[in-house]
């Protein structure tokens, strides 16, 4: 679910601006999944500017607190939720950890970086959500620290079905600032996109596995 619409369109529209959010219908990116697609999402590009950061981490601190209560400790999903996730927690002003994909393989061999008591709260943060799969692994790192995950918040969302179907299996409530329909909807009302590269990125999200120009 959206945090706020208002709040979805205006980060769906600074996301389009900073092109941390690029549409290229006839020029596809590849996925690491091997999936071709019309469109690309880098929130990292967002840290680059201070009044959009500013903003994503003013009101993604905000929603945390509306949808899932202050909680004890913030946790990045590394590597793309890290910079991001210490912005929130620190405007929460409460501690913040990060979840690997994998523990380490030296060292301490640790999989969650930080300082994390049994028991505790928390809001894990991401910055993109495709199919969730590396998000609810995290997810299930912290469990097995034995911590109360309250739910996560996520910058954006393609809003795939598999991802809400694996967010409903792990019972996992997702929180987003803006999704693939209000990005949509930004890009058609500002001109980011023709009808034509409309109708080939909404074929896309119906079966983007099967996609091709």
């Amino acid at each position: 679910m959206i945090f706020n619409k208002d709040i979805a369109n205006n980060t769906a529209e600074e996301l389009l601006k900073i092109k941390a959010i690029k549409l290229q219908p006839t020029n596809p990116f590849t996925w690491a999944s091997g999936w071709k697609s019309p469109i690309y999402c880098d929130n990292r590009i967002t840290l680059s500017f201070p009044a959009i950061r500013n903003f994503l981490k003013t009101n993604m601190a905000k929603a945390i607190e509306e949808k899932f209560g202050k909680p004890d400790v913030i946790a990045g999903v590394a590597t793309g939720a890290i910079a991001i996730g210490v912005l929130v927690a620190q405007e929460l002003g409460i501690p913040f950890v990060y979840v690997r994909p994998e523990p380490k393989k030296h060292g301490r061999m640790n999989q969650i970086e930080g300082y994390l008591e049994k028991g505790s709260n928390v809001v894990v943060v991401e910055d993109l959500i495709s199919t969730g799969k590396s998000s609810l692994l995290a997810v299930e790192a912290l469990k097995a620290a034995e911590v109360n995950v309250k739910g996560m918040l996520a910058i954006f969302t393609y809003g795939f079905p598999i991802a809400d179907q694996n967010f409903d299996t792990s019972n996992v409530t997702l929180v987003t600032l803006s999704n693939y329909q209000t990005l949509i909807e930004q890009a058609v009302k500002n001109n980011y996109i023709s009808s034509e590269e409309l109708t080939s990125i909404e074929t896309w999200r119906k079966a983007p596995e099967n996609w091709k120009v």
